[in-house]
């Protein structure tokens, strides 16, 4: 009976083989860790930082011949460093995102007409929207080792399962996409609830958006501004670049140059209660509304920039039959104010009032017992959206940083 024998590490090993007589020899070559091209998953040539040398094995070499024709057979090189380095890879390729954090802003109607109600109960209305920081959610995302949303905020009374329009975005996206991907989700609010500012729609825009990230963007930003109609009117206008002529329900959207300059001072103040925006459509009379043709307001403020005359709001008096404190306020400010504002509206459905032209809120509110309870805000920065991008914070509205140590201009964590 033939025999094979082995050599490994100069020891020769051999064994029985009825039809052959194969020798193997394994070459066993050790070099320094310096010398390896070995990458830790995360890590980089050039900036991986320096290790004492160590002995390992880079490859192991394999052969085999015929020992009665003394021929090469087979030849086999096996280099566990660059398997290694296949399979850092392909988990780079394929781990993703696990985190996410993204910067939530508001919107302002810098004027909003209803033109005409709809057959299917909606309105058509034609408005000027404009993205600001002044006031900014900031949503955190991680990956959900479950089948199930998991929903949390630092503000008592918000809605935490399919009420809530992030959840209602999640949902949607997954029954668009296939995408079985659920979430942890943080919502850290500063926008106010019920105040005209889009705080829900545009949470609802972020968490579209992220999760498009999430499961490498099977959607394109037009499809997610597309259905994100589906949520809410207002949800569209934030997949734009930040400024907008938003018609139809609003879901129409139409990127404009912004018309407001990105530091112009501007106050927020929003009372504490809220305009039920239903009720507010259901008193609107279409017949006393404003006649200005809407394209004359943005042709005028894109000349001569914000004053009063423009700033019209269709819905100011309905809300104002909602919330009579409301009206109260407005003519306060603007009473106050001696001109200080450039114009002073509301802003959507209510119930904020809007000063544009100084960054200080009027001296009574600060006086009256009637209004210790008020959400101000004192500034805007403008903001603008990139294709294919998310909003960036600016960095002069904060200088926080995150837990990542990202500074407030990042878009994603995963960026730092």
């Amino acid at each position: 009976m033939a025999s094979t024998h082995f050599l490994c590490s100069n020891h020769l090993y051999t064994c029985s083989n009825a039809r052959n007589h194969h020798t193997f020899s394994f070459k066993k070559i050790s070099v320094s860790s310096s010398s390896s091209s070995y990458r830790p998953h995360g890590s980089s040539s050039s900036s991986s930082p320096k290790k004492p040398q160590l002995q390992r094995t880079q490859f192991v070499k394999a052969m085999s011949f015929d020992s009665r024709s003394g021929k090469k057979q087979v030849e086999i090189v096996y280099d566990p460093d660059e398997r290694l380095n296949r399979l850092a890879d392909e988990v780079d390729k394929s781990a993703g995102l696990s985190r996410l954090t993204l910067f939530s802003p508001c919107k302002i109607n810098v004027f909003l007409r209803i033109t005409s109600k709809r057959e299917d109960g909606f309105h058509d209305l034609a408005s000027l929207f404009h993205v600001s920081s002044s006031n900014r959610d900031k949503i955190k995302f991680s990956l959900s080792p479950s089948n199930k949303d998991r929903l949390s905020t630092n503000v008592p009374g918000v809605p935490l399962d399919d009420r809530n329009l992030i959840i209602k975005a999640l949902n949607l996206y997954r029954k668009k996409t296939g995408s079985e991907k659920f979430f942890w989700i943080h919502l850290d609010k500063k926008v106010p609830t019920g105040a005209g500012l889009g705080g829900g729609s545009s949470n609802a825009a972020t968490a579209l958006w992220a999760a498009n990230q999430f499961s490498g963007c099977l959607a394109t930003e037009k499809e997610l501004q597309e259905w994100s109609g589906e949520i809410g009117s207002d949800v569209p206008f934030f997949f734009s670049h930040g400024a907008a002529y938003c018609t139809g329900r609003g879901e129409v959207v139409e990127d404009i140059p912004p018309p407001i300059p990105f530091d112009i001072p501007m106050v927020l103040i929003k009372p504490q209660e809220a305009c039920p925006t239903a009720e507010v459509y259901k008193r609107l009379q279409l017949d006393q509304t404003s006649k200005i043709d809407p394209s004359t307001l943005l042709e005028k403020i894109s000349r001569n920039g914000i004053s009063q005359d423009v700033c019209v709001n269709d819905l100011e008096p309905p809300a104002f039959e909602v919330l009579p404190s409301l009206k109260r306020l407005k003519q306060r400010v603007k009473a106050a104010s001696r001109g200080l504002y450039d114009a002073v509206f509301m802003s959507g459905s209510g119930s904020t009032i809007v000063g544009v032209g100084a960054p200080d809120p009027p001296q009574f509110l600060y006086d009256d017992d009637e209004y210790k309870d008020v959400f101000l805000s004192g500034k805007l920065l403008a903001l603008t959206k990139y294709s294919n991008q998310w909003y960036t914070e600016p960095i002069s509205t904060s200088d926080e940083k995150d837990e990542t140590g990202c500074g407030p201009s990042s878009r994603h964590k995963e960026e730092c």
